[in-house]
């Protein structure tokens, strides 16, 4: 059995690819639900279609991008300056998420996913880390994202150290954004040295787990069998629809 798995695209103005507005996503998202066992589904921002897609999928991977969530969003009355918004693409990814919340179906999501997949779990996010956390590490890094930038100590007895079997893992780290506060019932599966939350992970649904780095670039071990438990529990979900 091959599941579907939906992918978030990306969205970017007119200019550099196409003269006219266009989606993108990186191939490496795919060829990682490829070689797990999925069949990789790619998904326009058309919020109003979010239950036919979800009708279509066995798991769903919300991405990242260069981008942020809106903190409104989350109940702050600010915006930090540093914060972009993508309005359209994130109003589909929340309905995205909300619908596959509610039908129990996987989902994965990859750094801004996971922080739009906490605020959708009652959560709320740091909108600047340099601002909130107290010498914090270099969570946008210099090197390039195929590198390390820094390690995660996972939580034990949590979904995603049964997963990666190690309680220290590198990760790639591109964001400035961060989960802050946790929805009820949503378990902090991951922390790096400074303290910023790395994972959470919903253990009252069948696989609900987002992660801050960028496991798609598989630096280590236990990016490749996160996909692996990720696209199995796509298969789990895939044969209770039978």
């Amino acid at each position: 059995m091959t599941p579907a798995i939906g992918i978030t695209l990306d969205s970017e103005e007119p200019g550099g690819y196409s003269a006219m507005p266009w989606y993108a996503l990186r191939q490496n998202y795919c060829d990682c639900v490829v070689r797990a066992g999925g069949l990789p589904v790619a998904l326009p921002h058309h919020p109003d279609m979010a239950a036919c897609y979800l009708d279509l999928i066995d798991g769903l991977i919300v991405t990242g991008g260069a981008f942020d969530v809106d903190p409104a969003l989350f109940g702050a009355k600010e915006r930090h300056e540093t914060v972009k918004v993508k309005t359209t693409r994130t109003a589909f990814e929340l309905a995205m998420i909300r619908g596959a919340l509610e039908r129990d179906i996987p989902i994965l999501g990859i750094c801004g996913g996971q922080q739009l997949l906490n605020v959708a779990l009652g959560g709320t996010l740091i909108q600047h880390i340099p601002d909130e956390v107290n010498s914090p590490l270099a969570h946008e890094q210099p090197n390039p994202r195929t590198e390390a930038g820094h390690n995660v100590k996972v939580v034990r007895r949590s979904l995603l150290h049964a997963i990666v079997g190690d309680e220290d893992i590198p990760v790639n780290s591109a964001h400035h954004q961060a989960v802050k506060t946790v929805g009820e019932g949503v378990y902090i599966n991951a922390q790096a040295e400074d303290g910023v939350i790395e994972g959470i992970e919903d253990p009252k649904r069948l696989f609900c787990m987002g992660v801050q780095w960028h496991p798609e670039y598989e630096i280590g071990p236990a990016d490749t069998r996160l996909f692996a438990a990720f696209v199995e529990a796509c298969r789990r979900a895939e044969r209770r629809k039978c």
